[in-house]
């Protein structure tokens, strides 16, 4: 196996002394440690690949600023980290805190509000163990997908019991009986964690199932391992038992796991038959879009790169990988955190196409995929080692205009909201600005 520049460092004893500065990295965080892994690890069943070519096609034309106006909806939150939307209802999670629920119709109209305009529906201190150690903190919240009949409010926090974990939560917003006073109950426990690439992101799909993003908690070598939960994403039932078409990973493997192989993803979405598409960080750029496949291997961490990367092996040379879409490659970084489909009809430009947030370049990235045999624009992505089911092109809009985004969700009006990151204590130049961190409306102009 080809040495790379990770293990060369580790060898001459550099990895202790070696620091990344702010602006170079997907994210910050210390050298990573030596893998011992040698091989890819694939799973012994996995469903049948109903991939099919898509129905749908991008929006004409080229997406741009002039498309939409922006009107900053709420300031002065806690590093906000993930928004929903539910029956009226927009559920903010802060990483320094706990959730927040406003009305989706005043974050339609409004503007200028401030975070006491929300309720507190669930406070930090109501998290079990939970902790905030660098990165972690309370992170992703979805809603169940019989919401409101089932008010029920799913969260992915930090914990520390002992030793740096991450768990997944089921909270009731409405308790059976009145004298009954609800408590957090996890679903998911056991997912490694620590300062850093916590993934953290979760989103119920179309299949009505909850899909969970994990980092490798700086430790690479366990993305590798299928009886861990680390650096992967699961896909589990509402009370967190495994859906019952995941891939079988053997009697050693975990069978909420749907894919491993990942280093720390932060963004998911589905295409409008219901493929997941999702965003991780890279390592020193080669941030990734990728589609995932039942069973796929991603790689990480002895494949990021195609065949002119001079540090990390090609995706070509090992038939388990599955390759993503995107991978910015050694000399670029996005530093992806979420992503958002954006299927609606109210901004015209923009549908049908992937909305990917940055947080170094401080960039909201339009993703726009094509099936077939199609030319992308210079700087586009259809080299022959990326996922073939569809080529790329990436249109950069709102650099450093907002500083840090962490999260962008489509409303139920068609809007899409912004989440900046500006009070993460990775900004930079002038950020954070007073009002940080805020929520930004991104709708057509009138």
């Amino acid at each position: 196996m080809p040495s790379t520049r990770r293990r060369l460092l580790s060898r001459v004893g550099l990895a202790a002394s070696l620091s990344v500065p702010i602006g170079t990295a997907g994210c910050l965080d210390r050298l990573e440690s030596d893998s011992a892994a040698v091989e890819l690890v694939t799973p012994e069943d996995v469903p049948d690949d109903d991939w099919t070519e898509p129905d749908w096609e991008p929006a004409v034309g080229v997406p741009g600023e002039g498309d939409v106006d922006a009107t900053t909806v709420v300031s002065n939150l806690e590093i906000p980290w993930d928004l929903t939307f539910a029956d009226g209802d927009a559920f903010v999670t802060e990483r320094d805190g706990g959730v927040r629920r406003f009305d989706a119709g005043d974050l339609a109209t409004g503007a200028d509000l401030s975070p006491e305009d929300g309720d507190i529906v669930l406070e930090g201190g109501d998290l079990p163990d939970r902790a905030a150690p660098g990165e972690g903190g309370t992170l992703g919240v979805a809603v169940h997908p019989e919401y409101p009949d089932v008010a029920a409010l799913y969260v992915y926090y930090t914990v520390d019991d002992g030793s740096v974990g991450n768990r997944v939560v089921r909270y009731d917003l409405e308790p059976e009986s009145d004298d009954h006073e609800p408590d957090p109950r996890p679903i998911v426990e056991g997912i490694p964690g620590a300062t850093t690439h916590n993934g953290g992101r979760i989103a119920f799909g179309p299949d009505d199932y909850l899909w969970v993003l994990t980092g490798d908690a700086e430790a690479p070598a366990l993305t590798q391992d299928p009886g861990s939960l680390a650096g992967a994403v699961l896909r589990v039932t509402p009370d967190g038992d495994s859906a019952p078409d995941n891939p079988d990973w053997g009697e050693a493997g975990d069978p909420r796991t749907y894919t491993l192989g990942h280093r720390n993803p932060q963004g998911i979405d589905f295409t409008p038959e219901g493929t997941p598409v999702i965003a991780e960080h890279g390592p020193v750029a080669r941030d990734e879009v990728s589609l995932l496949r039942a069973g796929g291997n991603y790689g990480w961490d002895l494949v990021r790169g195609g065949p002119d990367d001079p540090e990390y092996e090609n995706y070509d040379d090992h038939e388990d990988a599955t390759p993503p879409v995107v991978n910015t490659g050694p000399e670029t970084t996005w530093a992806p955190s979420g992503l958002a489909f954006y299927g609606e009809e109210r901004i015209e430009p923009w549908e049908n196409r992937l909305f990917v947030c940055g947080l170094v370049s401080e960039t909201l990235f339009v993703v726009t995929l094509r099936s077939g045999d199609t030319t992308v624009a210079e700087g586009g992505y259809d080299q022959p080692w990326l996922d073939d089911r569809f080529t790329a092109s990436v249109n950069r809009l709102f650099e450093g205009t907002y500083g840090r985004l962490r999260h962008a969700e489509p409303g139920p009006d068609g809007a899409v909201y912004l989440l900046t990151s500006n009070r993460d204590g990775r900004a930079g130049g002038e950020f954070p600005r007073e009002t940080d961190d805020r929520i930004v409306r991104l709708e057509p102009p009138e």
